[in-house]
């Protein structure tokens, strides 16, 4: 999902994604037998624990909290849903959240594990899925369930997730003019794309994998070769996201009815199987945006910039109190037994806003 700083206006935001990641979850899950409902909640609820500026604001909140336990989006989540999202109160006056089925919390979390045992992504970030205070909740949703193995449903909507992300940003980055079509198709600069593309992906597939998969996509009568805005090229590029949704999904599904025929793959009963040459595609797609929109140096102080806004914006809040707060936060700041406590209800309260929000909320406690 290209953030909305890039000054396209018509780009998706976290909403219209996570909208489509619930699309493509629901045929999924029909496809392979799974409850729709299940995968769907989990597809909406995937991403409210990003904060203002998705992985780059997540970043700067995880450095401001490296000494209470970190911050992590997936983490951040499981805590909206069983805590700081109001709709059912205890006798005692503590919330538990949207009140959600195990089923349905155990599908959202897409890192099984709390962070001793986190995992870093490419870029060198822990990734787990629950913080120190919010354990009750986690053991609950985790019952009975192998130790640090996502549930089936979680499996579904991670690959919605990379399937959605994939495919639409590399259409709202042609669509916006971040990216030269023609260049990508005349095979301009090719090496240095893909020694990009294999550093954005990591380790996960080889150079020539990811070689072969772009000679795969090139193929595609509908591979974007020119770009001139118009309402034929705009339909080109439509059913080409149409056939890259499709091709990732049927090949997804089907490699997994072949290893699971004929069983009931809900909750543990199955593993999501993607062919290695289908992950490779979905890494070229955004390997391509990563290298020619994401890393390149000109936006490198853009990301600067957000990352030591949130910074200065959680060091102000902290400063104020909770006379600077929501009164939910400033609620919870003052129930907080210790300083710690009290710095994760300021990563709450930031983690709560939007983009504009964070900006707005800048101004005024920073200036």
């Amino acid at each position: 999902m290209l953030s909305p700083t890039t000054g396209v206006d018509f780009a998706r935001n976290r909403l219209t994604h996570s909208l489509e990641v619930a699309q493509v979850g629901r045929e999924l899950a029909t496809a392979l037998g799974l409850d729709p409902d299940v995968v769907d909640t989990a597809c909406l609820a995937h991403d409210l624990g990003h904060p203002p500026f998705g992985h780059n604001g997540e970043g700067a909140l995880a450095e401001w909290a490296s000494d209470i336990g970190g911050f992590e989006g997936n983490a951040q989540t499981l805590r909206l849903l069983t805590r700081i999202e109001p709709k059912v109160m205890g006798p005692d006056g503590a919330t538990y959240g949207l009140n959600l089925t195990r089923a349905s919390l155990d599908a959202s979390c897409k890192y099984p594990w709390p962070r001793e045992d986190g995992i870093d992504d490419p870029s060198g970030r822990s990734k787990f899925g629950v913080y120190d205070d919010d354990r009750p909740a986690f053991e609950w949703m985790r019952e009975g369930a192998p130790v640090g193995v996502p549930s089936i449903e979680a499996q579904v909507m991670d690959l919605s997730d990379d399937i959605a992300y994939s495919v639409h940003d590399f259409e709202d980055a042609i669509v916006g003019g971040l990216m030269d079509a023609a260049l990508i198709a005349s095979r301009g600069e090719h090496d240095a794309l893909l020694a990009g593309v294999l550093q954005w992906s990591g380790d996960a597939v080889t150079l020539d994998e990811l070689e072969a998969a772009f000679e795969r996509l090139a193929a595609i009568d509908t591979w974007v070769s020119n770009w001139s805005g118009s309402r034929r090229d705009l339909a080109g590029l439509k059913n080409l996201t149409s056939r890259l949704i499709g091709r990732f999904a049927h090949e997804a599904v089907h490699a997994t009815r072949a290893a699971h025929p004929s069983v009931s793959l809900a909750r543990f009963g199955g593993t999501v199987i993607v062919p290695r040459e289908t992950r490779a595609e979905i890494a070229v797609l955004k390997g391509i945006v990563g290298t020619l929109v994401m890393s390149t140096n000109a936006r490198q102080p853009l990301y600067a910039r957000q990352r030591i806004l949130l910074v200065e914006l959680a060091d102000a809040l902290w400063q104020a109190g909770p006379s600077a707060l929501d009164r939910p936060f400033a609620d919870d700041f003052a129930a907080a037994p210790d300083d710690a406590a009290r710095r994760r209800v300021i990563v709450d309260q930031v983690a709560s806003l939007t983009d504009q929000g964070a900006m707005i909320w800048h101004e005024r406690f920073v200036g």
